[in-house]
């Protein structure tokens, strides 16, 4: 009826239209009946558009595409819909699927995710991301350079030299020894700025790279993963143990879902998530179940957010405890330095007071009131620059620099070997490993699995000889108990499976082999209740109604020596049911054992159909009935071992780090990978190698210790165990390293010495357990981190080294020199020149230096230690003892020697003091060894550092010898200076021939 009212409506119109003046042109009338004919069909069509059928999509929601998706759904109705979790606000507005349906998604299909349709969520409702402090500035690098009191010093000393410079020489000439220091700071302020700030730049990076998770979602019927960042409002996203849930959201559908919501509100319980409780917070963890949720609130627009942005705008930069203990030795060095100084001020300012000083001609400085006041503070601010040179010259400030530089340099290497650091102290770790329990899939093995036998009784078996009422039960079996999902593209592409490895191996082999129609199965079926699988039980269960039927059925699946003891009968080769008895359970666990002798990981299906009073017993109590069970068949599937995975054992083993194996895999298995990966050696004493958690678990403590160094192989382990070994590891005096993929490996992982979890299969619980994520799961980066380990501890004492002995040799020579004739040889342009290609260029390339294989021969770092060792001492004291002796020398002889001007013989001082620090830089990179040139040409940024300090050095002795207070030097004078720093690679031999005890 209201389609004839529209129309008796509109007659006066069509009417009107209809009717043609006589008085138009034949060409106005064909143009008037065109028009008339296009109004009325709109008209037609606009009455009858609710009756057309739609030629859409039937799998996606039916929408007008708006430009702003916003005028369907407000965001802050959505937010407070999640935070404040009030089951009546939900069904108030319709429900999930009402939710699902503003946001145009489809709940079976998810959103359409092409590219429009995700800029107009990303406008509508923002991007996963949440604000951070803007990357630091250049500018605040400098400014933070400037709060260094000695730099502030130096810059009022600077000030005060220009001030009396000009007045007493003029401005043309007086300006040199004051405006030379500002340069020369303004030089080292800024070589250290871009240093700190390049720094900061690469950890930003390697930061932005650990947050970047990747997640399951569905976009477009496809089922596919995609970094956290890109997912939008709508999205419905994949859930399962150990996932961190990415953004706020409801529950869709799932099995036994529980979360740990401690991260946002404090509780610690287990918060269980269903239809009737959906809410989903942004960064709490799951730690049971499986689920599918859609996303309804990112980034800024969730409570997580909010906290995440505020953590990342502290200031986080904490000291790692190698930093630490520098700072404690700067310190103590920093405190001998300022007692010299203040000893030295005393004695100058005793000696100028009392006429003990004399200027170029030989007259007293001071004469009592005689003396100008002008004359006195010129006099005073002398002494105060003398003394500021030796706190200067004393303090090793560059040993900071050296361990970021080092830290990061080595960080960027170990990315490069797909091993990703979390925290940076743990560099300083690695190096002291000297146990590392590792996982068996994925770490040891590919990963890569596929079922390569099937035993249906105690027969092999293949698809044309099951019989079809088993055929279909074990299909069922897999496409009702698993957590992973099959897409059929469309022709001319590969079938996806998803999920775990173990259930792609499972899901390929029942639709490729077994032909099964996962997606018409599940149709035919009701899930009923879910026992999701985990690695303390490793099986999985499920109850499901068949519809045709209405019968009750159940599911289970896991490692065959488990199921096989829920199971009291099984099907033979010809289908017929049988008991299973002692006897035929002993067989079977032979054909077990020789499967995993073969290297293949044991698989078994079980089913039994229960009444429906016990399933709804089962469901109330939420178990599943794990006895009486029918053994439907076993399969193997294969995982290989990677390639060159007995190499990265052997280089640890080489190393002196024990590798033991913990797996869950049954004793055998595990014994056959070991063995082949190189962990368990035919040459060793096998007894008490191999041993299973149960076993491990029930030994005393004292037991424990007592066998735990001799154990290689932990089989059938549960979490629990791997905690036990490490604590137990650790206790003996180990450094442990743990490697980690699920969520319940987080307790071993922090309690580890170094926690490394896997980049592919590791949950982010795991992940953020961990000081190291391995990218690719291999166990190869494993051996390489432990080389890059040590080389970052040796790096950071040669640094230590070769400062020192610059240290100590300056400090002598100024303060002998300070004591004898009231000055020192070097200015404090000179000084902080020396301090620039000390602190910063000798850094550079000495945390450069690249680990050997000869470095994984040596003890391991031992950090309760001393840093400076024996050796380092004996070195550093024999190369600071001939550069005192040389420069003395110099100081007091060098002008007859050589009948030399005083300013020529300082710029011979200042030089050969230069060159003996670049030509240490060579005795520093071997701390032992004789041969410092060995492997000098692999590590190209030394050589380029070592020749772009010379050049610099010419630079400024020949071109800036106003700034330098320096003279020019002829080619011998030269030759002189090389040919004293030369000799202090002779002093490095000879002093290597001394024996002197490691620590």
């Amino acid at each position: 009826m209201p389609t004839i009212s529209i129309i008796l409506d509109n007659l006066e119109s069509i009417h009107s239209l209809l009717d043609v003046p006589n008085t138009l042109s034949e060409p106005k009338k064909r143009w008037r009946s065109a028009f008339v004919s296009i109004y009325c069909s709109r008209a037609l069509l606009s009455v009858f558009k609710d009756s057309l059928p739609s030629k859409k999509d039937a799998s996606f929601v039916d929408v007008d595409l708006k430009p702003d998706i916003k005028s369907n759904v407000d965001q802050a109705t959505l937010t407070k819909l999640v935070e404040e979790k009030k089951i009546e606000s939900l069904q108030n507005i319709g429900g999930v699927s009402k939710v699902a349906s503003t946001l145009e998604t489809n709940v079976e299909c998810g959103i359409q995710g092409d590219v429009e349709d995700i800029a107009r969520r990303h406008e509508a409702f923002g991007s996963n991301k949440y604000r951070t402090p803007p990357t630091k500035s250049f500018f605040h690098f400098v400014v933070k350079e400037f709060k260094d009191h000695s730099i502030l010093i130096n810059l009022g000393s600077a000030a005060s030299s220009l001030a009396f410079g000009i007045k007493e020489n003029g401005i043309k000439q007086g300006w040199y020894d004051g405006g030379s220091i500002f340069v020369a700071l303004f030089l080292v302020i800024v070589v250290s700025a871009i240093f700190h700030f390049r720094q900061n730049k690469q950890f930003d990076k390697l930061t932005e790279v650990s947050n970047n998770i990747q997640i399951d979602v569905v976009r477009a019927r496809r089922r596919q993963q995609i970094s956290i960042f890109e997912i939008v409002v709508g999205d419905v996203i994949f859930l399962k143990i150990g996932d961190q849930v990415p953004a706020d959201g409801l529950f869709l559908d799932g099995h036994s879902l529980q979360v740990d919501e401690s991260s946002m509100t404090g509780e610690s319980d287990r918060v269980e998530v269903n239809c009737s409780h959906p809410f989903l917070l942004s960064g709490t963890k799951v730690i049971d179940g499986t689920a599918r949720m859609l996303v309804t609130s990112v980034g800024m627009n969730t409570k997580w957010g909010e906290m995440m942005s505020l953590i990342s705008s502290r200031n986080t930069n904490h000291q790692t405890p190698l930093q630490i203990r520098l700072k404690e030795l700067t310190s103590s060095i920093g405190k001998l330095g300022l007692a010299v100084a203040f000893h030295v001020l005393i004695i100058l300012f005793y000696r100028y007071f009392t006429g003990n000083i004399k200027d170029e001609k030989g007259n007293k400085e001071f004469n009592g009131s005689t003396t100008k006041v002008y004359d006195i503070l010129n006099a005073v601010v002398g002494i105060l620059a003398a003394a500021i040179t030796i706190v200067e010259v004393v303090t090793p400030k560059g040993f900071p620099l050296a361990v970021k530089l080092t830290q990061i340099y080595s960080m960027k290497k170990m990315m490069a070997d797909q091993a990703m650091v979390r925290k940076l102290s743990v560099c300083e770790t690695i190096g002291s490993i000297t146990t590392i329990c590792t996982n068996k899939t994925g770490t040891l093995t590919l990963n890569k699995m596929k079922v390569t036998k099937f035993w249906l009784g105690k027969a092999p078996a293949t698809y044309t000889s099951i019989p079809p009422y088993i055929l279909e039960l074990l299909q069922e079996g897999v496409a009702l108990n698993t957590t992973g999902s099959v897409y059929w593209p469309t022709s001319g592409f590969e079938i996806e499976f998803s999920g775990s490895p173990t259930e792609q191996a499972i899901l390929s082999w029942a639709v490729l082999e077994l032909n099964m129609e996962m997606e018409q199965l599940k149709q035919s079926y009701k899930i009923l209740y879910v026992e999701a699988f985990n690695s303390q039980k490793k099986r999985s269960g499920v109850i499901t109604r068949r519809k045709i039927d209405n019968t009750i059925h159940v599911h289970w699946k896991g490692a065959a020596e488990m199921i096989l003891k829920m199971c009291s009968s099984y099907y033979d080769a010809f289908g017929i049911m049988k008991d299973l008895d002692d006897d035929e359970k002993m067989k079977f666990e032979q054909i077990i054992q020789g499967m995993a002798a073969s290297n293949l990981r044991c698989i078994a299906f079980a089913h039994k159909q229960v009444s429906k009073e016990d399933q709804e017993h089962d469901t109330k109590q939420k178990t599943i009935e794990e006895d009486g069970l029918t053994l439907l068949g076993l399969v193997g599937i294969k995982d290989p071992s990677r390639p060159g995975i007995k190499t990265a054992v052997e280089d640890c083993q080489y190393a002196g780090v024990n590798v033991k194996m913990i797996t869950g895999d049954n004793v055998f298995t595990a014994k056959a990978i070991a063995t082949e990966c190189g962990i368990l050696r035919l040459d060793q004493d096998m007894s008490g190698a191999e041993v299973e958690g149960v076993e491990f678990r029930n030994y005393t403590p004292k037991e424990r210790m007592e066998k735990v160094d001799k154990i290689f192989v932990l089989a059938r382990s549960s979490t629990f165990d791997k905690l036990l070994m490490v604590k137990c590891l650790k206790q003996k005096g180990h450094v442990v390293a743990v490697t980690g993929h699920c969520t319940n490996d987080s307790l071993a992982l922090k309690e580890a010495d170094v926690g490394l979890s896997m980049g592919i299969q590791g949950t982010e619980v795991a992940k953020e357990s961990s000081n190291i994520v391995i990218l690719d799961d291999n166990f190869a980066p494993v051996a390489k981190i432990l080389r890059w380990g040590r080389c970052v501890y040796k790096n950071i004492q040669k640094f230590i080294q070769f400062q020192l002995t610059m240290n100590v040799a300056a400090i002598t020579i100024n303060l002998v020199a300070v004591i004898y004739v009231n000055k020192g040889p070097l200015t404090g342009v000179q000084l902080l020149w020396v301090n620039l290609i000390t602190h910063t260029l000798g850094a550079l390339a000495l945390a450069t230096e690249q680990p050997t294989k000869a470095l994984m021969k040596k003890p391991l770092v031992d950090q309760t230690k001393p840093l400076i060792t024996n050796i380092m001492w004996r070195n550093l004291l024999a190369q600071a003892l001939y550069q005192v002796v040389v420069l003395l020398i110099l100081q007091f002889k060098g002008e007859s020697i050589f009948s030399v001007t005083e300013k020529v013989n300082n710029t011979l001082i200042f030089t050969t003091f230069v060159l003996c620090q670049v030509f240490n830089e060579f005795n520093a990179r071997k701390l032992k060894k004789k041969n410092v040139f060995e492997g000098i040409l692999r590590n190209k940024l030394f050589m380029e550092i070592i020749a772009i300090t010379i050049v610099l050095q010419v630079v400024m002795v020949e071109l800036l010898k106003k700034f330098t207070s320096s003279e020019r030097l002829n080619w011998g004078q030269w030759g002189t200076c090389v040919g004293f720093a030369i000799i202090s690679w002779a002093i490095g031999l000879i002093i290597k021939w001394i024996p002197v005890s490691y620590l």
